[in-house]
């Protein structure tokens, strides 16, 4: 086949801009913040990771405006060169600290992170424990490690005792899971995958990318939340969700983050975060240390918003451990969940429709996503529309499709 064959053949994208329903690459006018003017009207949004809400903080701004007059607008090279601020140095320092881990290291984007991790700690002869639904940064992680991966049942811990079993004692073995998962919002197992690692000789490691800022004491994640801090090997997260900026770290102890530092090609090649980015980076954590009371905000907001969106009829998944933002709505079908996200759109409502291969066939979804900011008025309005919308495509539909209202305790995304 010619090489460009296959950019000629694909027509889904074109397909569903035919439809009317093309739901990506919508232009923001305005910052990032609870309403945006998105293509020139006013929507709500419910679909930024911004859980604190600190993008229009304006002493994040202002850090990020001064670290550009210092500094400007980039390091015009790597952190193994040329690329490191002492900004880059304070700001894994502060972090270390608030993590309660020995030493940290940045990477310029939170996909980065778990390429320039993974690929460097495991190797061929390794063996990579993942969820399936970990981040697509994870997979291909273990894809550049040259390891052999081995995929367990979503948060299934009896599936994954079986697969460490599967491999040889003496392997080294890695099992890594999201935090908090970005599409469904559950919380991994983390005590039982804790204890089986000890069991079997494995080495943990988790993407706390959307739990950072959410879940733990002041919101130092998903180990801390647990009380595993100390038990979990490596803890990765980004800047570009609850720090309102851009990059990603690794923290750990210290010989395994040196290990890192210097046997990571995606660390070592690539530009240092650049200024502006660090500097906002160490503003946000700085007031999420100061002010804890916005994660407490945002536990709140979401737990209104799933009671709010219950009492409406809108079948949502159920929290299995501690109350996060991401909350998604069931469309089940691709069509559902396009059109359904058009009409909440054109309606003044932004989520994010969710579709394969993020999400198994006819498990679509409306990922909803809620910050420290909203308030409950906007909510509530907001929630209204979600309503108004789905019973209007119900009615549209002549009750063929009526998922989106009823229940399906046989989804796999009622699991947990």
């Amino acid at each position: 086949m010619e090489l460009f064959e296959k950019c000629v053949n694909y027509t889904m994208a074109n397909d569903v801009r035919e439809m009317g329903v093309y739901p990506y690459f919508h232009a923001l006018q305005s910052r990032q913040d609870v309403e945006v003017v998105m293509e020139g009207a006013r929507r709500i949004m419910l679909g930024s990771n911004n859980y604190l809400g600190l993008t229009v903080h304006p002493e994040v701004i202002e850090a990020g405006i001064k670290a550009i007059e210092k500094y400007g607008s980039g390091c015009s090279g790597s952190r193994f060169l040329n690329g490191t601020l002492m900004m880059h140095l304070e700001l894994e320092e502060e972090l270390a600290e608030f993590l309660g881990k020995e030493s940290v290291m940045t990477f310029s984007t939170g996909y980065q992170s778990n390429l320039g991790i993974i690929s460097a700690i495991a190797s061929r002869g390794d063996y990579i424990f993942c969820d399936r639904e970990n981040h697509a940064s994870i997979y291909d992680g273990c894809r550049l490690s040259y390891a052999k991966m081995l995929r367990y049942k979503h948060n299934d811990m009896a599936d994954l005792e079986r697969l460490l079993q599967s491999v040889p004692r003496d392997a080294g073995k890695l099992i890594v899971t999201d935090g908090v998962f970005s599409m469904g919002g559950d919380v991994c197992n983390l005590p039982e995958i804790v204890r089986l690692a000890k069991e079997y000789g494995a080495r943990t490691m988790v993407d706390d990318a959307h739990g950072l800022g959410v879940l733990g004491r002041g919101g130092r994640g998903t180990a801390e939340y647990f009380g595993l801090t100390d038990e979990v090997d490596i803890l990765m997260g980004t800047f570009s969700k609850s720090l309102a900026s851009l990059g990603g770290y690794m923290a750990a102890d210290s010989y395994v983050v040196d290990y890192v530092r210097h046997n990571s090609r995606p660390f070592i090649f690539c530009a240092s975060i650049p200024p502006s980015n660090a500097a906002c980076a160490l503003q946000a954590l700085r007031i999420l240390k100061r002010e804890p009371e916005r994660q407490e905000r945002l536990i709140e907001i979401s737990d209104y918003v799933r009671r709010g969106l219950k009492e409406r009829g809108i079948s949502i998944r159920e929290s299995n451990y501690g109350i996060t933002p991401i909350i998604p709505l069931y469309t089940y079908t691709p069509e559902a969940t396009l059109v359904k996200a058009k009409m909440l759109y054109d309606a003044g409502v932004y989520v994010n429709p969710v579709l394969p291969p993020a999400t198994p066939p006819n498990e679509c979804l409306l990922r909803t996503s809620y910050m420290a900011s909203h308030t409950e008025p906007l909510l509530d309005e907001a929630m209204d529309i979600i309503f108004e919308t789905f019973k209007a495509y119900e009615s549209s539909a002549s009750g063929q499709d009526t998922s989106g209202l009823e229940e399906d305790a046989t989804s796999p995304l009622h699991e947990g």
